[in-house]
């Protein structure tokens, strides 16, 4: 094989393989009537049908033999009525396919790529191609070019080109000078493009490293980041340390001095905040001060203001609430008092674990509100929390963001200060999900004259958002809080409630107990790539055995990554669930294969479609020609452009964390050593209270046990409670 750079010339005949990640590509090329060869590269921007200049070199391939390794590659489209043909039948141009393709091809025959490009009207002259098509060509046309300059400048900067897409969508005609100008603002503008990427872009450019622009963005983007793990705040050593990292910077007195000119500039810009706190700084994000700040003064004006709007009998509510009702029912004392405190007292905290009676309290206490003719609202954080909640209490209950009714025009809610929730109770369900931002918007639409109910299980895992409201709050002594703890009879013969309680209190889980439903097992496996075998098994039994649809049960694992992980679970799981291939109804973006009828799950907010990071749906259908796909969520069908696909996973198996406030007919949970990052009692306990009829753990005794032991979790650095305490305020 020759090691010198040779060129050839030919016409992109079939692709074999691309990745959405990176842009590497292998394809056929033609390069005369009878020899065609195999070439690789990183070629993002190259497609079927076109002729191309290829400079590169001979290899061999241990398994694929003789291949052409592409160093540089140059495009021209093509130019014969086959090429033509190829090329707009492998759905590169939105709203061409190839039935579309031929038809075009047939009409305008060598000439069709300068139709659609210099006289696209001539296209109405197409049989079966409308208004609407023309349209949706043009636009497609015009942006697969515009599409492909951003490619290639970010393949110019060794930058994955799977946001290029994103980003024109974002940017337009003018997506290359606003990258250019700042590309730190692409971290900010486009979902999914992290600061390291901006970054790597920005020194390719000519940003210096040390340039104060740059500094400024890595102290931004690290209080961004240290909302992963919940935190408001950052103590100010730590975050200079955390920007050293960020950076690539020197560890040395030069980078602190430049942090520090840095810290200084954001705050006199007013982009940061500063908070002494037992003789430590604190830094931290506006939004985020301003959210914890509002939440406390909120709270002291709703205890402050007297409604004067209700009169209760309590002597004739209390003789309500503690009578045996018409099912043989009657409410414990720690009930009865719970209902005396949400009347009395005008924000209440409720929690406790399952089978403690926290819907039976509720239920009873909208019969008082009922009887006394007061408005109420029920509410929950996601759409599943308050199907949920409808169930058990027969009234109807909606989610928090449509509440609120947000308006995504304006990235905001209706219902604020200004135009205040028309309620004297708002009862929200889940409390342990709200992040610090939910609260804030809660409180400010909700009216002094109004009383607040918060429910939740506070030994869950706190909110996926940041903040640690519920804790914050209980742990204030600044609201009634009630405590539910005795298990009900009914409740204690399910022993994923027995053992939800065991795992709360730091014991091993049991199987089997007399007289109790058969509804938790645990399999003993110490390897992790045994769980496959044993995850098919359970899922063929299912429905003889539990009288459970497959479609009704879930994986919830502690991590998305490793073999027993999410990623890896979900591809297994779709094989086993929905194994049918239909080339022309699946579709392959970001690493992953989605099909007809695959479960699955947003993974971030989008407030245009109203639909909210942890919703689960269905794939109702593909359409490969317009490049969209139809999805089901609850009883909304959304339509998806195949570039939005990172917002959505398969959701066969799920991580503990997105499963809060939902409730699955079986729920399996894999717990190996693997996972011990993760592994901490609110995680697992969290996970086995998903479960509503059939609770399975597949693991390590070890694991399973050195995660229940672990009960310090990660401490939140939030400010609330000494906001709701103390006169705490921000430099």
């Amino acid at each position: 094989m020759s090691e010198l750079l040779v060129e050839i010339n030919g016409v992109v005949e079939r692709e074999l393989f691309k990745s959405s990640e990176n842009g590497f590509s292998v394809f056929v090329i033609k390069v005369n009537s009878r020899e065609s060869v195999i070439a690789k590269g990183y070629l993002p921007s190259v497609h079927q049908g076109e002729s191309v200049c290829l400079s590169g070199i001979w290899v061999s391939h241990a398994k694929y033999g003789k291949q052409f390794d592409i160093k540089e590659c140059k495009t021209k489209l093509p130019s014969s009525i086959e090429g033509i043909k190829k090329y707009l039948s492998s759905g590169l141009i939105k709203g061409i396919g190839p039935k579309y393709a031929e038809k075009l091809v047939e009409r305008f025959g060598e000439a069709t790529l300068e139709v659609i490009d210099k006289t696209p009207n001539e296209l109405f002259k197409v049989g079966g191609i409308g208004e609407k098509r023309v349209s949706i060509i043009i636009e497609a046309w015009q942006s697969q070019r515009e599409i492909s300059k951003v490619m290639v400048f970010l393949k110019e900067k060794d930058v994955s080109t799977v946001f290029a897409v994103k980003i024109y969508k974002a940017y337009g005609k003018n997506s290359i000078d606003k990258i250019t100008e700042n590309p730190y603002r692409l971290s900010d503008d486009i979902w999914g493009v992290g600061f390291k990427t901006a970054d790597k872009v920005a020194l390719k450019i000519g940003f210096e490293k040390k340039s104060i622009f740059r500094i400024k963005s890595g102290i931004l983007y690290s209080l961004n980041q240290i909302t992963n793990d919940g935190h408001l705040y950052f103590e100010l050593e730590e975050l200079k340390k955390f920007v050293v990292d960020a950076l690539e910077l020197e560890d040395c007195d030069e980078s602190i001095n430049l942090i520090r000119n840095g810290l200084n500039e954001l705050y006199f810009e007013e982009k940061i905040k500063l908070i002494i706190f037992e003789g430590k700084n604190y830094v931290t994000l506006p939004k985020f001060y301003f959210s914890e700040v509002g939440i406390a003064n909120k709270i002291q004006k709703l205890k402050g203001f007297e409604s004067k709007d209700f009169r209760f009998n309590f002597a004739e509510i209390y003789k309500m609430v503690s009578a045996v009702d018409n099912y043989g029912r009657e409410l414990n004392e720690a009930q009865q008092k719970g209902i005396m405190s949400c009347l009395q007292s005008k924000i209440t905290v409720i929690t406790g674990g399952p089978g403690t009676g926290k819907t039976t309290l509720i239920k009873k206490l909208l019969e008082v509100l009922d009887l006394y003719k007061v408005r109420y609202k029920l509410a929950a954080p996601t759409g599943r929390a308050a199907k949920r909640m409808f169930e058990g209490t027969g009234r109807n209950a909606e989610t928090l963001h449509r509440m609120l009714e947000f308006n995504p025009a304006t990235m905001g809610f209706v219902r604020n200060e200004e135009n205040s929730l028309p309620v004297d109770f708002l009862i929200v369900d889940e409390a342990s999900m709200l992040d610090v931002f939910l609260m804030h918007f809660i409180l400010k639409a909700l009216p002094l004259n109004a009383y607040l109910v918060l429910i939740g299980d506070v030994d869950q895992l706190p909110s996926v958002g940041a903040g640690n409201v519920l804790n914050d709050l209980i742990s204030s002594e600044q609201v009634e809080v009630l405590r539910l703890s005795h298990i009900f009879r009914q409740a204690e013969d399910s022993m994923i409630i027995v053992n939800a309680h065991k795992i709360n209190k730091g014991e091993f889980p049991t199987s089997v107990r007399e007289g109790a439903k058969n509804d938790f097992k645990f399999i003993k496996e110490d390897l992790p790539e045994n769980i496959f075998p044993l995850l098919r098994d359970i899922y063929s039994n299912l429905e003889k055995k539990y009288r459970i649809s497959p479609l009704d049960a879930v994986v919830l694992c502690p991590m998305n990554k490793g073999i027993a992980g999410t990623i890896r679970i979900n591809q297994e799981l779709q094989a086993i669930l929905n194994p049918l291939n239909h080339e022309e109804k699946e579709v392959s973006r970001f690493g992953q294969v989605y099909k007809i009828n695959d479960r699955v799950m947003q993974i971030r907010n989008n407030y245009d479609k109203f639909v909210f990071n942890g919703d689960i749906g269905q794939i109702l259908d593909i359409n490969k020609v317009d490049q969209n796909l139809k999805i089901k969520f609850g009883e909304r069908e959304l339509e998806y452009d195949f570039a939005e696909l990172d917002e959505i996973v398969l959701s066969y198996a799920i991580s503990i964390h997105k499963s809060q406030g939902s409730e699955f007919k079986a729920v399996i949970i894999p717990i190996f050593m693997q996972h011990f990052i993760m592994l901490q009692r609110n995680l697992i306990y969290t996970a086995i209270t998903r479960a509503k009829d059939l609770c399975i753990f597949i693991g390590q005794t070890k694991a399973i046990a050195m995660g229940i032991k672990n009960n310090k979790g990660v401490v939140r650095t939030t400010f609330l409670k000494q906001f709701l305490t103390t006169d705490l305020a921000a430099k």
